[in-house]
């Protein structure tokens, strides 16, 4: 393809296309992503309103209700504090010789580097979970996942701190690293992909149900040291918001090549921490 087919928005349109099948905590369903808003630049801001909550009182019969009483709306400012880019360039001669669709193919390339960025920030905001949804920890983590039944057994344990928490039981997920599902496959009680689940839509990285949550599995599963950090959640307690901003293609000066740049702009806000819960864990020898 050449830059006479590179029309920005356009491609704007399908970097953020590739982006989004790209991520796992930076996609709906995982973070709210009702409040994107018009990004610019880095540094703007998104408003994000949240209404109080309603009242419920005791109906009697024959005698009246209280009058209506005034909700009042609250808003937080999701900071737009992330801006990544790509620069590259594609020979005239490697293109024709090698590759036609040599810029798709770096186009795409561009879009999964840009959401692993995303993806380990979102996933770095763990350390924002309530105290109380805490299992484990950086100096006493969890041990003794020596089998499948506590693999699974453990994330019944997250559950139950969600639910302790009054987190939502509709859209619960819980993300883990590639050892863990390894385990978790191992275990009756996990429901594979493609079996219960195989009417609906799956999310990236979605690879079955487990004590209730959808699990999905991630290379980005954050690590302090040789501890894990096992996530679980459901999609009201982060807020999140991305642009690609830019992408403009050109001809360098010094080079007979292809060149484009792309300027990628995000956020990401906790505004429920009791709607996280984060085990702290080290792989089985």
């Amino acid at each position: 393809m050449s830059l006479e087919n590179l029309i920005p928005s356009v491609w704007a349109a399908r970097l953020l296309a590739n982006l989004h099948k790209a991520l796992v905590y930076a996609q709906p369903g995982v973070v709210n992503r009702d409040f994107e808003g018009e990004i610019r630049q880095k540094g703007d801001n998104v408003r994000i309103t949240a209404m109080s909550a309603v009242s419920v009182g005791d109906y009697i019969k024959d005698a009246p209700i209280a009058d209506p009483e005034l909700l009042t709306d609250a808003q937080t400012v999701l900071l737009i504090n992330r801006a990544k880019y790509f620069h590259f360039q594609i020979d005239d001669v490697d293109r024709v010789q090698q590759n036609p669709d040599a810029m798709d193919e770096a186009m795409r390339e561009a879009a999964f580097a840009l959401a692993d960025e995303a993806d380990q920030f979102v996933a770095s905001l763990h350390t924002q979970a309530a105290a109380a949804n805490l299992i484990g920890s950086d100096g006493d983590p969890v041990d003794d996942l020596d089998t499948p039944d506590k693999a699974y057994e453990y994330l019944v344990d997250l559950d139950v701190r969600l639910t302790e928490a009054n987190t939502p039981r509709f859209g619960r997920y819980v993300v883990v690293p590639a050892w863990y599902l390894g385990l978790l496959r191992k275990d009756d009680r996990f429901v594979r992909s493609g079996t219960a689940l195989g009417e609906k839509a799956l999310r990236n990285g979605e690879i079955g149900m487990a004590a209730g949550m959808t699990v999905l599995e991630s290379n980005n599963v954050p690590q302090s040291g040789s501890v894990y950090k096992i996530i679980a959640g459901y999609a009201g307690a982060i807020t999140y918001a991305e642009q690609i901003a830019q992408v403009e293609a050109y001809r360098p000066e010094k080079r007979f090549a292809d060149a484009v740049k792309g300027l990628h702009l995000y956020g990401a806000k906790v505004i429920r921490p009791n709607g996280i819960a984060v085990m702290s864990a080290v792989r089985p020898a």
